[in-house]
């Protein structure tokens, strides 16, 4: 069921293949920021983080729930129906018996939800998910002081390993980057720790679907073996967004590389690039921050005051 009837918020259904149109409706009539809002982003993690989708008064609703918390992201629509809807969410969560609760709310948003409804809400920083957005050209050329060692990593590498090839990922090598992301597993003992199980999950999700799916990807191989793969597409008309970056950790420089590679190839004419967030993980921070990024995305999580 599709349609909305009397205006209220119709049953959460999961995020099908055969939904994409519809959804990428509402994700694609206004520029949004946020590193998550879009159709692929939802169908790779949906099982992991149980997310499902709604109509209400026009507006696309969100629902995730992970490790026993429920939330939802603010409405996908037009502004003038963000009030109907929020009623209707909150609604949603006071039948559930849970608290409301919207995530990943970017400050843009915020402020117009606070406008909308002034003294109703409670807005908390989200650190851990700001997204870092940085030039599309620093990372295509890597030109200046700030990326001197990220040049030199990529030269020892290009000296240690020059037949290396960069492709661009098509059907045919969808397989050898589930391996690659198998092996990376193994050595990073994925199925131990849960961040990691649910990541490597929506990864080879990502990777089943290629084809029905809207992103694109890049692959280095050595001696004709997959040792880095990358996935990203458009986020909006200016920006594009990496889903995943995957390598081998015993390669130095790869990181680098596929990095590069893939940027250049296909987000040149782009003029921002979102690498997501870093979690709260102290070492991917520092390597987010490593390649000096031009802004953050904040997020929020917004609470009833």
């Amino acid at each position: 069921m599709n349609k909305i009837r009397g205006g209220l918020l119709i049953n959460f259904q999961p995020v099908r293949l055969e939904d994409k149109a519809l959804l990428n409706a509402y994700l694609q009539e206004r520029r949004y920021e946020g590193s998550e809002c879009n159709f692929t982003n939802f169908f790779m993690w949906q099982k992991p983080y149980r997310i499902e989708w709604a109509l209400s008064h026009n507006c696309l609703c969100i629902k995730a729930s992970h490790r026993g918390l429920t939330y939802m992201l603010a409405p996908f629509g037009r502004e003038e129906q963000y009030e109907a809807a929020l009623a209707e969410m909150q609604s949603y969560f006071q039948r559930q018996g849970l608290p409301f609760l919207l995530k990943l709310v970017t400050r843009g948003t915020a402020e117009v939800l606070a406008q909308l409804k002034p003294g109703a809400f409670v807005f908390r920083e989200d650190r851990d998910n700001y997204d870092y957005v940085y030039r599309a050209i620093d990372l295509c050329e890597l030109k200046g002081r700030n990326y001197h060692r990220k040049r030199n990593h990529i030269k020892k590498f290009m000296e240690a390993y020059p037949d290396f090839e960069y492709r661009p990922l098509t059907a045919d090598l969808v397989q050898a980057c589930m391996e690659n992301e198998l092996e990376w597993c193994e050595k990073r003992e994925c199925d131990e720790d849960p961040s990691l199980r649910c990541e490597k999950f929506a990864v080879m999700e990502a990777l089943e679907n290629f084809s029905a799916l809207d992103y694109t990807g890049g692959l280095v191989l050595i001696n004709g073996k997959v040792e880095a793969f990358t996935l990203g597409e458009r986020l909006n008309n200016d920006t594009a967004v990496i889903h995943v970056e995957k390598a081998n950790p015993d390669i130095r420089g790869i990181y680098n590389v596929i990095n590069q590679q893939y940027c250049r190839q296909n987000w040149r004419e782009m003029a921002y690039i979102n690498r997501e967030e870093d979690m709260g993980i102290a070492g991917l921070r520092m390597a987010k921050e490593a390649y000096y990024p031009v802004m953050m995305i904040e997020k929020y999580d917004i609470t009833l005051r």
